[in-house]
């Protein structure tokens, strides 16, 4: 073999040598594929929907908090918090045995007027038919005119005095009046039939009406909890699309993973403003199955999830999988690599989001996309084939 042949033969062994170096050093140290997660775009209902800024709570038709009008010892409890009453079922009673005294006066006082009537009212139907007869007896000039002015005159007195009489029966039925309602001052009455929520005050203790400005606590809080709705502060700005009549879920805390169908009943007609967060605005949502919200909690916290807008069998994504400018990360199985995708999104909500453009059936874009690694052409190792995501 010729000197020249050795270096050429030389030189090539070299270059496969550092050929296969180079190699094992690009196969040990390529980057390893990502491991992602798929989800298949495919078809089904988007719903357009809005939810409460902060949680709502569920409340009663009617719930009132009573306090008497006078403050006083309470004397009489006919309740227990936790007790079923009916209307006009008297809850509590002030010591009023004052009043009490004060109305039998009244009544004797009654009694005694009434006996003045019939005894004036006699005497003076007396005294008319005597003044009848006197008239009669000087019209045939058996008396004079002065006996005859006399008897009549009589008559007008005693029947001034019977019409006196009936007067001081009014006032005395009108006295009985004003010392019964001063009585309903110390009595509380259910104004409807409900629940008693809470009760502030024992037998034997003082209880104290709320005074103008003081928020001093009810004698008697009472709730009629045959009715419940939810009331859900929702964004300012979310507000003109609010409407009653539209279809709404409510689900709580207490009851997870339970779903009731509701509407919406009332839109306040004023924002409220609350300190250090957002201006909302109190809408109203009425369960349309009311019997399904029997036995739920006044004061549970509640969640209402308004439906503006329904599409039915649309191209759909889910939510999470959408980045920042509206774009995907589709993967490409040619080459195993993702791919930066802009979407034209429609309706959306927490769930879903509708594709109207960028995307087709059966492709598949990355959902786990909070993990290292994963962005646009980066080598990835589905984990799944995208359909069990959907």
């Amino acid at each position: 073999m010729t000197p020249l042949l050795r270096r050429v033969r030389a030189v090539v062994v070299t270059l496969l040598v550092l050929a296969l170096v180079a190699t094992a050093v690009w196969w040990f140290t390529r980057p390893k594929p990502v491991p992602v997660l798929l989800v298949e775009v495919g078809h089904g209902v988007v719903e357009a929907t809005l939810s409460n800024t902060r949680a709502g709570e569920i409340e009663a038709c009617q719930r009132t908090r009573l306090s008497t009008i006078v403050g006083g010892r309470i004397d009489f409890l006919g309740v227990e918090e936790g007790d079923r009453v009916e209307a006009g079922q008297v809850l509590m009673r002030l010591w009023n045995a004052d009043q009490d005294a004060r109305l039998a006066v009244n009544r004797a006082q009654l009694e005694t007027a009434r006996k003045r009537v019939q005894e004036a009212c006699t005497q003076a139907d007396n005294a008319e038919r005597e003044a009848a007869r006197q008239t009669e007896l000087f019209q045939r000039n058996f008396i004079s005119a002065s006996r005859e002015e006399q008897a009549r005159t009589e008559a007008r007195a005693l029947r001034a005095a019977c019409e006196t009489a009936r007067a001081d029966t009014r006032t005395a039925e009108a006295q009985i009046d004003a010392t019964a309602t001063d009585r309903q001052r110390t009595v509380l009455i259910a104004p409807f039939a409900g629940t008693v929520a809470k009760i502030t005050g024992e037998l034997g203790e003082y209880s104290t009406p709320s005074p103008p400005g003081v928020p001093t606590p009810p004698a008697i809080d009472l709730i009629d909890d045959s009715c419940l709705y939810v009331k859900a502060p929702m964004d300012e700005i979310d507000a003109p699309k609010i409407h009653p009549g539209q279809r709404a879920r409510v689900t709580l805390d207490a009851l997870p993973g339970k779903v009731f169908d509701a509407k919406v009943k009332r839109i306040a007609p004023y924002i409220t403003a609350v300190e250090k967060q957002a201006r909302t605005v109190d809408v109203d949502v009425e369960f349309v199955r009311p019997d399904e919200a029997r036995g739920l909690l006044v004061g549970y916290s509640a969640d209402a999830e308004i439906v503006l807008d329904v599409r039915e069998n649309v191209l759909r994504i889910p939510t999470a999988t959408l980045q920042e400018g509206n774009q995907v990360l589709l993967y490409r199985e040619s080459d195993g690599t993702l791919e930066a995708r802009e979407i034209k999104p429609g309706v959306a909500n927490w769930d879903y989001t509708e594709v109207l453009d960028g995307l087709a059936a059966g492709d598949r874009i990355v959902s786990s996309l909070e993990r290292e690694g994963v962005k646009p052409g980066a080598r990835v190792d589905p984990e799944n084939d995208g359909r069990a995501a959907r």
